[in-house]
């Protein structure tokens, strides 16, 4: 049954645990046999008294005053015992909802690009708080409160029949009732539920996108379009809520009814078994006072049951995004080369997405260490595609790609990105300050190391302008800079990180000429002496490459020096001369008559 199975893997992510889980069973039994002295310990100081009449005083006394004594210490312990399992159970809960936190978010930062482009950022915050929040609920609540009840249904229970076979085939009778009634609102209400949880998993995405760009939606008066389709979600999500709450209102009214029906069913059977002399008056109260334990309980159990059918679509998220296998895993033999010496070598290299068409076909390059190789064609023709290879962010499906001469698949992702660094079209910074920004790929670097990169990137001057210098916050995205100024950061952090192989993602086709400039110096700075792979649109920027690589409908079409492709006449002469020429100045309309 896929309810069991999963909840049978929620207790089983306790496995480092498992010590004090199994403590807290222990203690859940004892507190269960506890309880259930209670009841019977009652029923014999009734028996005791209800026998005053054919005992002296002081037997009356003395069996009295024992079972008191024994009830006071059956009341102590189970403070005790209580107060232990509260403690233990309340830290193991946060405990291992901090550690499958931390693990859900190692993992989904180690997936590939492929993943996050098909999942809403939005939607993966919200299975991760929704989805651990309900863990340490269900365990907290599970270890410190219904463990026992589980335990008393499935252990004690029939131990009653040692006390009176007959009230207890009633007592146990109306209990597998009860809980059938709950399997059954478990079965109808479990589909209805899991579709509110694929709704509110929509409106975590759509309001995460709405946000992200608040821009886009203020400038298109899309304000009163993005609260109508949050609101018609909701809608939705109250329309197949309300039916399961429904059933789980029933569920409700016919468990306080149970208690009283249950009592008075026990009393009408003890008092003919009584007559009959088939049972005691104590017998009749123990059994009551097990009735009313018993109920009192199983409703406490039935909230704690509803709330599981309610979690667990959320829980089946969660679980899901943990099992995404990466579509570039690691080798269990995979190896850090260390440094790089920065040679790259791309073998008859094909690529295609996942039942999709061939975007790159039989690529074949090398680029030895120190050289500059740019990248050009027209969009679409797999420039980005290729570096994304190179990158590792997916696999070639023919051929292979080396550094230093081994195949990247045979090297650690850690170790190959290390070696790597990327500057973007976009900087992509972090809402943290200037100084934590520089060290994402180096957090080890000095003030002195950090100033050292920012003066080559051009960057250290207007830092020292800003309000902290750099220990100031950039706000989201690095909204309080300018453009240039974000994508001098970009260099500066590059440019820390010191790797042998460096990619420009279109670094500079963003920028205004004067900006330009003074990133083409920095950028300069970071080019020397590392191979280099230029993505650029913009083809003055590729005059000093080594060599360019022209893409055309996922090949290499033309390669060679800038000056010798332009003497071809072919591809890349075609591009130039379309960028390159001066555009003629407009024809002056004649003069009105």
């Amino acid at each position: 049954m896929r309810f069991v199975k999963l909840y049978g893997r929620v207790l089983g992510l306790l496995a480092p645990d498992r010590a004090v889980a199994f403590g807290l069973a222990a203690a859940a039994l004892a507190l269960a046999g506890l309880q259930f002295l209670e009841p019977v310990l009652f029923g014999r100081v009734v028996d005791v008294l209800s026998q005053a009449n054919r005992l002296t005083p002081a037997e009356v006394w003395t069996q009295a005053l024992s079972l008191l004594v024994l009830w006071v210490s059956v009341g102590l312990s189970g403070i005790g015992a209580n107060v232990a399992v509260s403690l233990l159970s309340d830290r193991m809960a946060h405990r291992n909802r901090l550690v499958v936190m931390h693990r859900y978010f190692q993992h989904v930062l180690a997936l590939p690009l492929s993943f996050h482009g098909d999942t809403q950022s939005g939607r993966l915050m919200k299975v991760m708080l929704v989805g651990t929040d309900n863990l340490f609920g269900l365990w907290l609540s599970f270890f410190r409160e219904h463990l026992t009840t589980f335990i008393a249904a499935l252990v004690l229970l029939p131990l009653t029949l040692a006390m009176n076979w007959r009230l207890a085939l009633l007592l146990i009778v109306l209990v597998a009732v009860f809980c059938s009634l709950s399997a059954y609102v478990i079965r109808r209400t479990q589909g209805a539920q899991e579709m509110v949880e694929g709704l509110h998993s929509r409106l975590a995405g759509n309001a995460q996108d709405a946000l992200s760009n608040v821009v886009v939606v203020q400038s298109f008066t899309r304000l009163a379009s993005e609260a109508r389709l949050f609101g018609d979600i909701m809608k939705q999500v109250l329309d197949h809520q309300f039916p399961v709450l429904n059933w789980w209102a029933v569920v409700a009214v016919l468990t306080q009814a149970a208690s009283t029906v249950t009592v008075i069913l026990i009393f009408v059977l003890g008092t003919m078994l009584h007559m009959q002399g088939q049972a005691t008056v104590g017998e009749i109260v123990s059994f009551m006072g097990f009735a009313t334990l018993l109920i009192g309980k199983l409703q406490g159990a039935v909230g704690f049951v509803s709330r599981l059918v309610f979690q667990m679509p959320s829980l089946e998220e969660l679980f899901q995004v943990l099992d995404t296998v990466s579509s570039v895993p690691e080798r269990p033999d995979a190896r850090d080369i260390g440094r790089s010496a920065g040679a790259v070598a791309f073998e008859n290299v094909a690529f295609a997405y996942p039942g999709g068409p061939r975007i790159l076909r039989d690529i074949s390059f090398q680029a030895p260490p120190g050289r500059t190789v740019a990248l050009v064609g027209q969009t679409g023709a797999g420039k980005s595609t290729a570096m994304a290879l190179l990158q590792r962010l997916w696999d070639p499906v023919e051929g292979r790609i080396t550094l230093d001469g081994h195949d990247l698949r045979d090297l650690t992702l850690q170790s190959l990105r290390r070696n790597i660094g990327v500057v973007f079209q976009e900087s992509m910074l972090f809402n943290r300050t200037i100084r934590e920004n520089l060290q994402v790929g180096r957090p080890d670097a000095t003030q002195e190391e950090i100033e050292r990169a920012c003066r080559l990137a051009e960057a250290h001057d207007f830092i020292l302008r800003q309000p902290q210098g750099y220990d100031t916050m950039i706000g989201e995205r690095g909204s309080t800079l300018s453009g240039g100024q974000r994508q001098r950061l970009a260099i500066a952090r590059a440019l820390l990180k010191d790797p042998p192989v460096l990619i420009l993602d279109e670094a500079t086709s963003a920028l205004d000429a004067a900006t330009e400039a003074r990133v083409q110096k920095a950028l300069a700075a970071l080019m020397a002496g590392r191979t280099t792979f230029i993505i650029a649109h913009r083809l003055s920027t590729v005059r000093d490459a080594d060599e360019i690589l022209v893409f055309a409908q996922g090949q290499v079409a033309e390669r060679g020096p800038f000056t010798d492709l332009v003497r071809q006449g072919g591809i890349f002469a075609e591009l130039v001369s379309t960028q390159l020429t001066p555009t003629p100045p407009p024809v002056p309309l004649p003069a009105s008559e």
